[in-house]
């Protein structure tokens, strides 16, 4: 497969949020400003990215060689959990009012199942490290498109008049469900 292309459909074609419905807690919880959305689809794209490498460089380099494939869901969950606490410093360290913005949704990384998904997932189809690093690019850059997008519609909808009963997150998730049915008409793409 063509790397672009693999990009072009990790990031839009089988986008994790609209097709899988992984992430659906960052999704929902931080995307009501265009700041904090795009602030923590930079920290998942950081995170999705560094610990698909480093699963893939454990799992070929040390669990492969040793017999040990069956460690690997508990080998990927610690490394992740390791990895989202460097970010979590980081972001403290560096940029304050964006760790605040991002509240507990930032440790809710090392939980989010997209991260542990596209890890696991670039073993499972046998990608090489290239591959791994594009699949996971595009896997985390449709998850920061679709952040920002979704952020967008929903500063929108702040200053319209929407019925009570669909304030909140009940509107969200139908903005949520039309972009789904609206990103799954470029499944022919590719």
């Amino acid at each position: 497969m063509n790397l672009f292309t693999m990009f072009i459909s990790a990031m839009l074609i089988n986008n994790i949020i609209l097709t899988k419905f992984l992430g659906l807690c960052p999704f929902m919880g931080v995307s009501t400003k265009v700041g904090p959305a795009l602030g923590m689809g930079a920290a998942v794209l950081f995170v999705i990215t560094g610990a698909s490498i480093f699963s893939w460089l454990l799992y070929t380099y040390v669990l492969v060689p040793m017999g040990l494939e069956y460690m690997e869901l508990i080998c990927f969950i610690l490394l992740i959990a390791a990895f989202v606490q460097f970010t979590e410093m980081f972001i403290k360290k560096k940029s304050p009012k964006l760790y605040q913005q991002l509240g507990i949704y930032l440790p809710l990384i090392t939980t989010n199942c997209a991260v542990l998904y596209v890890a696991q997932d670039n073993i499972t189809q046998g990608y090489n490290l290239i591959e791994t690093i594009v699949n996971s690019i595009g896997v985390s850059a449709g998850f920061m498109l679709m952040l920002f997008i979704f952020s967008t519609i929903r500063e929108r909808l702040r200053g319209n008049d929407v019925p009570k009963a669909f304030q909140g997150n009940p509107i969200a998730f139908i903005i949520a469900a039309i972009m789904a049915v609206a990103f799954s008409s470029l499944a022919g793409l590719v």
